[in-house]
C-alpha cells in the first residue's frame, strides 16, 4: 500500500491540539449532516484524551506542518477471540486534502498501532449513504458486517437504564 503524499506527517495528538480537533470534528459533523450532535469542547477533549484516565487516543495528520486530518480510536475487547481490538470512532480529512493518501496514512497508522498492541481486529462504522468512504474502506480490504446492526443508548435512555442497575460494583473509578 503506497501513501501518495510524502509531505504528510502523522503524529499523536497533544493537549494543545484540542481546539483544532474540535474544529475538525465540527467539519466532520457538517459533512455527515449531524451538526446538532457535535457538542465536544476543547476542555472535553483535554479531559478525556489527555487527562488522568484517557478514554480514547487521537492522531493528527499534517501536510507541510498544517493540520489536515485526524483519527480517534479506543480499545475494545473480543470475548470470542479473547484478545483486544481497536475501534475507530472517527477519521476525517479536510476537503482540500482528500484523495491525496492522507486518509490512508491515518488508517494505516491506526492499523499499525492495532498490530503492535496484539489486537485481533480494527472496527468502525460508516454511514450507509457515504459511498466514497465505503469504496475507500473496501479498497483497503475492509469487510462489511452485514448481519450486525449498531445499537445505542444515550442521554435519557442511558440514564433510565442506569437507574435500574443494582447497587454499584465500584467499577466506575478504574
Amino acid at each position: 500500500m503506497r501513501i501518495m503524499n510524502q509531505n504528510v506527517n502523522v503524529r499523536p495528538c497533544r493537549p494543545d491540539d484540542a481546539e483544532t480537533l474540535v474544529a475538525m470534528i465540527r467539519e466532520l459533523a457538517t459533512y455527515e449532516k449531524l451538526e446538532e450532535f457535535a457538542r465536544a469542547t476543547p476542555d472535553d477533549l483535554r479531559t478525556h484524551l489527555f487527562g488522568p484516565r484517557p478514554s480514547a487516543q487521537a492522531i493528527m495528520a499534517e501536510h507541510d506542518g498544517s493540520p489536515v486530518g485526524f483519527a480517534l480510536f479506543f480499545s475494545t475487547f473480543s470475548t470470542f477471540r479473547g484478545q483486544p481490538g481497536l475501534y475507530l470512532e472517527d477519521i476525517f480529512v479536510r476537503e482540500p486534502h482528500r484523495n491525496q493518501g492522507i486518509g490512508k496514512a491515518l488508517l494505516a497508522t491506526v492499523a499499525r498501532i492495532a498490530v503492535e498492541r496484539g489486537c485481533g481486529r480494527l472496527e468502525w462504522s460508516v454511514l450507509d449513504w457515504n459511498a466514497p468512504s465505503i469504496a475507500f474502506y473496501r479498497s483497503l480490504g475492509a469487510e462489511p458486517m452485514a448481519d450486525w446492526t449498531v445499537q445505542r443508548l444515550h442521554e435519557e435512555s442511558l440514564a433510565r437504564l442506569a437507574a435500574l442497575a443494582p447497587s454499584s460494583l465500584g467499577m466506575t473509578s478504574e
